[in-house]
């Protein structure tokens, strides 16, 4: 499968819109507004367009993902969320290509870890661990098995601790 990996274009927006919608339509952990949260996260300060990406099968977008700043005490990180990909397309290795690219270019751009809250038999396989193991804790009430994350470079979480910060659009207007 020839899958491309890309930025997402402004003109990609609504096909993303869609695909979201539609990659979450059955899912059973989740509000089912991811995609009303993508498209008010890309109006955030926290924004980062070159950690908004798609997934590009036969010139069809099959999947995004979307990485947006967050502070946890005064270290600025990343927080994955969400990875889509459309329902006939899952299980095809799609959200672990976007997720290893995604961390490339947040690699890139100095970003020195990520935390997502996510499936716990699914994250661990990209280098996720529980983010209590860090001394990062999330704002909100969750299992810790479900809040997870990662180092980006050689001991990138080592000086981090606190409560991660989001950008408000996570929360609605």
């Amino acid at each position: 499968m020839n899958i491309i990996i890309r930025q997402e274009k402004v003109q990609d927006i609504n096909e993303v819109y869609h695909l979201i919608q539609k990659s979450f339509e059955n899912a059973e952990h989740s509000d089912h507004d991811e995609h009303n949260l993508v498209n008010r996260l890309r109006s955030s300060t926290k924004f980062i367009p070159e950690l908004s990406l798609v997934a590009e099968y036969e010139n069809k977008i099959v999947g995004h993902i979307l990485f947006t700043e967050i502070l946890v005490g005064d270290q600025t990180l990343v927080a994955l969320a969400p990875v889509a990909v459309l329902p006939e397309m899952q299980s095809k290795g799609i959200g672990k290509l976007l997720i290893i690219e995604g961390h490339k270019i947040a690699r890139q751009l100095g970003y020195k870890g990520a935390v997502v809250m996510g499936h716990d038999k699914y994250y661990p396989k990209f280098g996720y661990k529980k983010a209590s193991q860090y001394g990062i804790k999330a704002p909100f009430e969750v299992s810790d098995a479900n809040f997870m994350a990662i180092e980006l470079m050689n001991g990138g979480l080592s000086d981090v601790q606190g409560v991660v910060e989001y950008a408000k659009e996570f929360f609605g207007n």
